[in-house]
């Protein structure tokens, strides 16, 4: 099966919203714990949706995309939800984070 550019665009686009949705909802997994299993997390797409309004001249900030991804200010975000990483969890990230350097 063959789709268009137009509908391919709308489904990507709404399987965005639907991630989108279901990490605003489960505020108990960690953006810690997103990168050392998936290599991106909430900030990540913050920053991609930032980076690609950046490429169309849309002048969005980090701020606004952050609004974005996590429903609310990310300083009240992080406030409400975020946890100290725990040491085994800094040692994944660097782990994960020395991979993805030798991989560029």
């Amino acid at each position: 099966m063959t789709i268009d550019d137009k509908t391919r665009t709308e489904l990507e686009a709404a399987a965005f919203r639907r991630l989108v949705s279901h990490l605003r909802n489960r505020v108990d997994v960690q953006n810690i714990d997103l990168m050392n299993l998936a290599g991106f997390c909430r900030n990540c797409l913050s920053k991609w949706m930032k980076e690609e309004s950046d490429q169309r001249g849309l002048g969005l900030t980090i701020d606004d995309t952050r609004m974005e991804v996590y429903g609310m200010d990310y300083n009240a975000w992080k406030q409400l939800h975020q946890r100290d990483a725990s040491p085994d969890q800094q040692k994944a990230f660097a782990a994960v984070m020395s991979d993805a350097t030798k991989h560029g």
